[in-house]
């Protein structure tokens, strides 16, 4: 079912918080997204790289919700695509609420498996000041904390992914896991 659409891509080939958009990325497989700094095999992620080096990639792709985006704007944070270091940004997908190992189809060829919740980190509050805090939300029934800031993948099948494309999510089998940091 086509649950969405991309609103837009993002890479960076140096280390940096955010990524510039373009207009189109290139997913691929096993490794990420060409030309950014966080694609391949293993961690590249700076902070884990010093001590899981050689754990594999489960962040080759970051993907951010564009709702999140308005929720913040009522906040009194602007914050455009790519600003938080998101590969694909997307519209009209709960990214948040996918059990681990969904699926995501991107465009007319990309497959991206999602492997579980970004972590936000304190660089959030550099980029925007008192922006980390709205990155989580308290359950009230369980009283954990829930990871706002999107999700984390990996790419199963390569592919170029553009502003626009449709997003058709593919649900694991069952019994479903939900989703937790990686």
């Amino acid at each position: 079912m086509n649950a969405g659409r991309v609103a837009a891509v993002s890479r960076n080939a140096t280390y940096a918080f955010s990524k510039p958009n373009h207009p189109s990325i290139r997913l691929l497989a096993g490794l990420g997204v060409e030309g950014d700094v966080h694609a391949g095999e293993t961690i590249r992620h700076q902070f884990r790289m010093t001590y899981e080096p050689d754990l594999p990639n489960l962040r080759q792709v970051h993907l951010m919700h564009a709702e999140l985006f308005e929720e913040l704007a009522l906040k009194g944070y602007e914050v455009r695509a790519g600003e938080l270091g998101e590969n694909i940004t997307t519209r009209g997908v709960d990214l948040l609420a996918l059990p681990t190992g969904t699926l995501l189809h991107l465009g007319a060829d990309a497959v991206v498996e999602v492997t579980g919740l970004r972590n936000p980190c304190a660089k959030i509050n550099d980029f925007r000041t008192g922006l980390l805090g709205e990155m989580f939300a308290l359950d009230p029934h369980s009283d954990a904390f829930t990871f706002k800031s999107g999700v984390m993948g990996v790419v199963r099948r390569p592919g170029t992914v553009r502003p626009d494309d449709p997003i058709r999510i593919e649900s694991p089998p069952l019994p479903h896991r939900p989703l937790e940091r990686v």
